[in-house]
């Protein structure tokens, strides 16, 4: 990525502002890791991410989408594409057949929308509470947490075509959700660049209290029927506990929450492992037969305990499921021991940890 290149990709730039070039990353994710971009957009429009989209298409130059930078491990080198950092904001509330519609653009901040339906008393988001990015990613990695998965709101996301720089309109049916997964994701990974997402939610229903640990929480307080507040004010509580939510003073913060998805396994899989085990193994059936395991209690079973360390980088102090990077740590660094800790637990276990950031190289 010579900055000698830089002539020939910018003659006869006919975008409003030429994009920036080799600007760090580092800075605009929460692991603080990693390279810059060879050219990079901050996007505030919707028609200047096209507009971006096209001089990049034009020229043969790949495309990286950027929110909040909480999903995503830059490497060292950098990368070599045009990155487009999604800032666009905006929020409307509508009536619609017995439901509320609520739209809001890919650049918003997630928990701020979260935040807003519980203020007006909308149910079907409020476990959802506390997840650090923007509303863009929210149908790609179909977020979930504490029992609630955004597909079971999601009434239609607008999308941009990449292929033909259209808007299009994709049904929650389209989107060919899974678990932590859609079609947007794993499917068509280079197509669609989320534009907006559009939630139906329902006014005054009573919160989802479908997590064990939720419950507990609230049987201990002897509180059978909390309000969407008290699960939103719960949630946040249980995920800073976890190092779970952004806070400068945590000594976890440097972190893409959990690096890992939860493991589904056949259910005989799932048996194999629990009888190479001396002690109860956490087990969650799953509609198809198969079961979803508990990916932090399986590494911490493989001897990967909280805390560890590898240099610069580590495992939370609070939960095995997150890698730390603190000063001096490297994208290599991360990536090291996220290979070091699927390939214990694949031997202890046979079972394959899935990343859940994506992964930028040059």
């Amino acid at each position: 990525m010579g900055a000698g290149v830089a002539s020939r990709y910018l003659d006869g730039c006919t975008m409003r502002d030429a994009p920036e070039e080799f600007v760090p990353l580092a800075p605009l994710t929460t692991l603080g890791v990693g390279g810059p971009a060879r050219f990079f957009v901050d996007a505030g429009d919707e028609a200047r991410l096209i507009e971006a989209l096209g001089w990049a298409k034009q020229r043969g130059i790949a495309t990286r989408i950027l929110g909040g930078g909480s999903n995503v491990v830059v490497g060292d080198g950098g990368v070599d594409a045009l990155v487009v950092r999604l800032s666009t904001r905006g929020r409307t509330f509508t009536e619609a057949s017995g439901a509320v519609h609520v739209e809001a653009a890919a650049g918003e901040s997630w928990d701020d929308l979260v935040r807003d339906a519980v203020g007006q008393n909308l149910q079907g988001l409020e476990c959802l509470s506390g997840i650090p990015g923007c509303v863009g990613a929210t149908p790609i990695q179909n977020v979930g947490a504490y029992g609630q998965e955004v597909s079971e709101t999601i009434a239609g996301v607008r999308a941009l075509d990449r292929h033909t720089l259209e808007v299009v309109e994709l049904a929650a049916a389209d989107c060919g959700f899974g678990y932590r997964d859609s079609r947007l994701k794993s499917v068509e990974p280079e197509r669609f660049v989320v534009l907006s997402v559009r939630f139906a939610l329902s006014r005054g229903a009573p919160p989802a209290l479908r997590y064990a640990e939720l419950s507990r929480h609230f049987a201990e307080r002897d509180q059978p029927e909390p309000s969407l507040d008290e699960v939103r004010t719960a949630v946040i509580a249980l995920r800073r506990l976890k190092s779970m939510v952004l806070d400068e003073t945590d000594e976890n913060r440097r972190s893409c929450g959990s690096f890992f998805t939860n493991p589904v396994v056949p259910a005989a899989h799932a048996d194999e492992v629990a009888r190479s085990l001396a002690t109860p193994m956490p087990r969650y059936p799953q509609p198809d037969g198969r079961v979803k395991l508990a990916a932090g209690w399986l590494i911490e079973q493989a001897g990967f305990a909280k805390g560890l360390r590898r240099g610069n980088v580590g495992l939370s102090t609070r939960h095995a499921l997150a890698i730390v990077c603190h000063d001096g740590a490297r994208a290599d660094d991360v990536l090291a021991l996220a290979r070091e800790i699927t390939a214990g637990v694949r031997a202890r276990f046979a079972v394959d940890l899935v990343p859940e950031p994506a992964i930028w190289s040059a």
